[in-house]
């Protein structure tokens, strides 16, 4: 046959191949929708009842699954003057429990060493008394996202703690659950991740030196190529605190890595990983400073240590992190105020001529020779006009926008 010939053969038999698997596949629909007229109307009734209560039908700003579903911001506040002032509802109190969990996600996820000082003031505006739970989600759920911001968010959590340290203790106990889990489970990135934050918390007293020490020798009582790869990096983010609070821990430590060495039991790569920490030993871990300079925010007398072990009976308290109607919503609001006035060293004159001293700001920027500009852009494009594979990626490119260029490199410089 020439070429041709063999080339129509192929492509009658492929139209063929396709128009069977569409007959096949009407068929197999038309079967089941048979099937489905078929159905008892009891059986019918308690399916619609199933799709109900899973949350097809939910309020507004209800949703089934604990993140919530996504409410856009003109959205939200238009339902919030439905619902009115009656604080005491509960579709009001569960619009700002999604108000509040957005805005703190929203504060976690683009902090960075250049703004956490800019950051802390925003977030203890939120009432972080209500939604420790949440933080202490979005801190742990950004970390295991980006492990190279970990001390960023440790720096966070160490001023928070300062103020809030039943945050830092549901912190602390979370991430140990979390290490016990994920070393159970064999699950190397998870158990990683909590391993670095742990070790940052340590670095800024957060918790105690005692953890490190026992998780370093939980790695290495029977040790193997992941767990003892998992140990090094562990003491190369934790080591220079443990050779100036414990250098008699941090000694029996190496004495352990130098038998793992003599037995010569894992693989050769490990083995130079090992070769590779004692080098770092030597120069007192100058390259893994404990603390950098910029993320040093918090006096040594002002930090409050946690003491929590790994065989402590702890508790995630995950109710913290749902929803629930408060009865005393408007008094714990106003205790809250109160509280962030405190510690912001606010005023309630200060708050009430907020307006006015603002609006005396504006006035000067305006006689200053600072120049500002300002772009709006606007995309006939959306969620809608996303691929099938590739879904989010109309989101994706509009933060895209905004995340800097070769002339500007930071995010909205």
């Amino acid at each position: 046959l020439s070429p041709f010939t063999s080339f129509t053969n192929f492509s009658q038999s492929f139209h063929s191949n396709n128009t069977q698997q569409r007959r096949a596949g009407a068929m197999a629909s038309a079967r089941r929708s048979r099937s489905t007229e078929r159905e008892e109307p009891s059986a019918m009734e308690g399916r619609k009842r199933k799709a109900l209560e899973s949350g097809r039908d939910a309020p507004a700003g209800k949703s089934p699954r604990t993140g919530g579903a996504y409410i856009p911001p003109f959205k939200l506040a238009k339902m919030m003057k439905e619902v009115g002032s009656d604080k005491q509802s509960e579709s009001y109190q569960r619009l700002a429990w999604d108000a509040l969990r957005k805005s703190i996600n929203g504060l976690v996820n683009k902090v960075n060493k250049r703004n956490l000082k800019e950051i802390l003031p925003e977030l203890i505006g939120e009432n972080l008394e209500r939604g420790k739970g949440l933080f202490v989600r979005s801190v742990m759920k950004s970390q295991v996202a980006s492990p190279a911001f970990t001390s960023v968010y440790a720096a966070l959590v160490a001023v928070i703690n300062t103020k809030f340290p039943e945050i830092g203790d549901l912190l602390v106990s979370r991430l140990i659950l979390q290490f016990r889990r994920a070393y159970k489970r064999n699950d190397k990135p998870i158990c990683t991740a909590a391993c670095k934050f742990i070790a940052h918390l340590v670095n800024q007293q957060v918790e105690h030196e005692l953890l490190a020490l026992e998780i370093l020798a939980l790695l290495l009582e029977k040790p193997s190529d992941d767990s003892v790869e998992l140990a090094v990096g562990f003491v190369k983010e934790v080591g220079a605190t443990l050779l100036e609070v414990s250098p008699k821990g941090l000694h029996s430590v190496f004495e352990g890595f130098r038998g793992i060495l003599h037995e010569g039991a894992i693989h050769k790569r490990v083995q130079f990983v090992i070769e590779g920490l004692f080098a770092v030993r030597k120069t007192n871990f100058e390259d893994f400073p404990a603390v950098p300079d910029e993320l040093d925010l918090v006096e040594q007398d002002d930090q409050i240590t946690h003491d929590l072990s790994l065989e402590d009976k702890l508790d995630a308290r995950s109710g913290l992190d749902i929803f629930a109607v408060d009865p005393k919503y408007e008094e714990t609001e106003r205790e809250y105020q109160r509280v962030k006035r405190e510690i912001l060293g606010e005023s309630s004159d200060e708050s009430e001529s907020g307006e006015s001293d603002g609006e005396e700001e504006e006035e000067e920027e305006e006689g200053s020779s600072t120049k500002k500009a300002a772009v709006a852009m606007c995309v006939h494009t959306g969620s809608f006009s996303d691929y099938e594979e590739i879904p989010g990626v109309s989101h994706f490119l509009e933060h895209m926008l905004f995340m800097g260029s070769e002339d500007f490199p930071y995010e909205n410089e």
